[in-house]
Formats: C-alpha cells, structure tokens, sequence
C-alpha cells in the first residue's frame, strides 16, 4: 500500500513562514511527479505547486514568488517552502503524487495537513 504522509502544518501568523514535508513509501518516488494542492473550508481543491520527476516546476498564479517546491529523491520526500503566508493560505494541505506508465494512471494522495494563517 502506498502512503503519503505529510507534516508540518501548524499555526503561524501573517507573514510567516511554514515548510510542508510529504514522505513517500512503497513507490519508486524518482518517477513520480509529485505536488501540492489544498482546500479551504467550502471550497474546491485547488492546486498549488507541482515539482515533475525532472524536477520541472509549476506554481499556481496565488502562490508564485512565495512559495517553493523542491523534492529529495534519496529521502522520498517532498517539501513546500512557504513564506509571506496571508490568510487566504489557509486550507488542508495535501501531498498528490502522479504518474502514468503502460497507459495507466497511477494517483496516491496523502492524508492532509492543516494550515492556518492568522491576521
């Protein structure tokens, strides 16, 4: 069974800083593309970074010049350095991990962690 499992949430106020982590097990990381997307209460899930296994990265409009995707192959890990935090950040983080091989999709989603951004 695969499993993705997140740390690092918490409390922090504005204009903090927090640094996600998601560690994988039972899958060969290196060949995933790996992100991050979150859900603010009543809202949809929406994304927030992507890192590829090329280490190509995408960031959502919202998130761009604050925040930073990196992954450790090594460590099976994938972090999201997250600075100038705003309230808006606020929402349940959740470590996506993707791939497509012989045709098939392949998609694994961590439990979640939850952020909250106080004015």
């Amino acid at each position: 069974q695969v499993q993705l499992v997140e740390s690092g949430g918490g409390l922090v106020q504005f204009g903090g800083s927090l640094r996600l982590s998601c560690t994988a097990s039972r899958i060969t990381f290196s060949i995933y593309d790996m992100g991050w997307y979150r859900q603010a209460p009543g809202k949809q899930r929406e994304l927030v970074a992507t890192i590829g296994s090329g280490g190509t990265t995408n960031y959502a409009d919202s998130v761009k010049g604050r925040f930073t995707i990196s992954r450790d192959n090594v460590k099976k890990t994938v972090y999201l350095q997250m600075n100038s935090l705003i309230p808006e950040d606020t929402a349940v983080f959740y470590c996506n991990a993707h791939g497509t091989f012989g045709g098939r999709d392949y998609a694994y989603w961590g439990q979640g962690t939850q952020v909250t951004v106080s004015s």
